[in-house]
Order: structure tokens, then sequence, then C-alpha cells
């Protein structure tokens, strides 16, 4: 670190950045309140579901009055049973016939079938429900309760509504340590969403839970994995250890805090540091980071609650000067003593 403060930034392998109330605006955590969904118009109950080849259909025809050929509503069951969709998209019903339903909506089959019937039947009533939609599916799997296909006839409209629907994130359920416990739970799950062979969405759960989610559409591929992302703490704290970022926009002061804090007769108060390697992983022409901030400044309790950590960040503070000296003078006076002990120059006992 004295080196950092020294030389030129140039002649470094990263910058270094002093962390002010100017300079730490550029590197605050934005919030994420929780806002509604853009894409919900599109993942209403009046999405249509095509009919598509493999999947079943129960078809029901009621005549309004007299009941010649079908029965009245108030009559006996008119349900012809369950018609499968054929490889070339057509189902044939009694008395109709044959009937292309593929590429339809269940309302357009439903004026299919009544355009079909002519005159064969006076104001025909028509109604038709899947019986079972295998084409109307997504598949969830990986770290959830119940990982399988899920259709989108259970009310499926979303990215969350499918993975609910399979029983949930298991890290969510069983909990994790750290600063979030079971409430951060989901920040450390990712979700994946590929579509016809194409990665559409990679982001934390807690992320779509905020108001990122997005609608499904039949065919997709879900995949639930858990991602711990942390920070690392070092140097005079009183615990050093890794800190899971249980929350969206935690900030140093509160990952300062998970640790219990500085270490009184340690810590150098003016030596808190933030390495960050930035995109150093995917770009290798570019330049890591060191935050440097002075905590015997009081306003920088209010630039550590400003600024906000990245996942692999690792937070270093420096031993104070004085410390340095005593731990060498400590280790030469205990020499001396045992020294003095042996040649008999020293008394048996000894106070430190």
């Amino acid at each position: 670190m004295g080196g950092a403060q020294t030389t030129s930034t140039e002649a470094l392998p990263f910058d270094v950045i002093d962390l002010t109330p100017t300079t730490v605006v550029a590197y605050r955590q934005p919030p994420t309140p929780d806002r509604p969904v853009s894409a919900a118009g599109a993942t209403t109950p009046a999405q249509r579901l095509i009919v598509a080849p493999g999947d079943s259909l129960k078809v029901r025809i009621f005549e309004r009055y007299g009941g010649n050929i079908f029965p009245t509503i108030q009559g006996t069951s008119a349900d012809l049973g369950v018609q499968r969709v054929a490889e070339d998209g057509t189902i044939k019903v009694p008395v109709v016939g044959v009937v292309a339903v593929g590429g339809l909506d269940l309302g357009q089959i439903e004026r299919k079938i009544i355009q079909q019937l002519g005159n064969k039947v006076q104001e025909p009533e028509v109604i038709v429900d899947f019986d079972s939609a295998r084409t109307h599916t997504v598949s969830v799997s990986g770290e959830v309760k119940n990982p399988g296909r899920v259709s989108l006839l259970d009310d499926v409209r979303t990215v969350v509504d499918a993975v609910n629907k399979a029983g949930g994130p298991v890290a969510a359920q069983m909990g994790s340590g750290g600063s979030g416990g079971g409430t951060g739970a989901s920040n450390q799950v990712q979700v994946a969403v590929r579509r016809q062979g194409q990665v559409i969405l990679t982001a934390q759960f807690s992320d779509l839970l905020a108001g990122g989610d997005i609608p499904v559409q039949k065919g997709d591929d879900i995949v639930v994995r858990q991602n711990n992302r942390f920070v690392t703490v070092l140097g005079a704290v009183q615990r050093s250890r890794n800190v899971e970022l249980g929350k969206h926009n935690l900030t140093l002061l509160e990952a300062l805090g998970e640790v219990s804090g500085l270490a009184d007769q340690r810590a150098n108060k003016t030596g808190v540091y933030v390495f960050r390697m930035g995109d150093l992983e995917t770009n290798p022409t570019a330049r890591g980071r060191v935050f440097r901030l002075d905590l015997f400044q009081p306003v920088s309790i209010f630039v550590a609650q400003q600024f906000g950590l990245q996942p692999r960040d690792v937070i270093y503070v420096t031993n104070a000067p004085l410390y340095e000296y005593d731990k060498i003078l400590t280790a030469m006076y205990r020499t001396f003593s045992v020294v003095g002990l042996a040649r008999g120059n020293l008394p048996l006992t000894v106070t430190y």
C-alpha cells in the first residue's frame, strides 16, 4: 500500500481511487425497489395458446333449443370425448367431421366447428377445452424441489411462476449463512432461460422477484442453479471471512459490520481498501481498481454507506504502523526474556 501511494498510477497494474463524497457518486449501488413488471400485459389469461399436434382437446356441443342431435345445455352431458390432435393438425368430431385445428386457439376452433355444423344444428353452442396440452409446457430443471415439465395451463405466465410451480429454489428453502440468511437466499440463486436454443436471460432470482421477471413461452428451458455471491474481508478486522451478498445493494459499511467491525488495537483507520478485479477475466487489457477509504474522516462513514459492493470484491484493512512496531518489540522482549532465563540473569517470574 505504501508503494501504491507513492507510485504513479500509470506504473501500476491497477488504478487507486480515493473514496470521497465526490468520487463515491460513480460507485453507488442502485436501489432495487419493487416495481410492476412491464411485460405482464403480455402474460394475462388472454394470451393465445395455440393448438399443436400431440395436444388433447375436450369438445362439447349443445343445442340451444330442441336438442334434436345434441342435448341442450340443461340436459345430459354433451361431452364428445377427448380428441387427440393428429400429426396433420386435425381432430375428428362426431357429426362435424374432420376439423383442422393446428395453429388455432380455442376460440377459433369453437367458431370453426360452428361453421362446419352449418344447418345440421339450430343455434349450436360449442365449448372446447384443453384436456392435456402436451405442447404447452416449459421445462424447469436444476436446484428446484420438483424439477420437470410445467404446464402453461396451470396459470403459469412468467419465469417466476414456472419456478414456483416446480416447488421453488432449493437454496431459498434451505436458507444460507452469511449476511442474508434465509431471507437473502434468493440472491444466491441464478436463473437461466433458453428459448429455441438461445439463452435469452441470465439473472439472479432476487432480480426477477424485484421486477425483472419476463413472460415464458412454450418450449422454454429454465435452469435454476446456485450461484453464491460474496465478498472477502481480510486484515485487521474482528473476524476475517467471506460475507455473502444476501441483498442486492450491500454497502461497504454493512460488510464491515458483518465482521464486527475493525479491530481497535490493530486497525489502521486510514488504510481501508477494496480490491476489485472488474473485467480482467474477460478483458485482459482492463485494469483492476483499488478503492482507498480514510475512516479517520467523519464523512467517510457516509461514503462507506453509499459505496456499493460487487461479487468477489476483497476488503482489506491494514495494520496500524505502531501495531507492527509493537509486534517486533514484543517478539524481541520475549526472546531476550527467554535468553535471560536460560542464563539465570532474570527472575523466574516475568510480567509482560
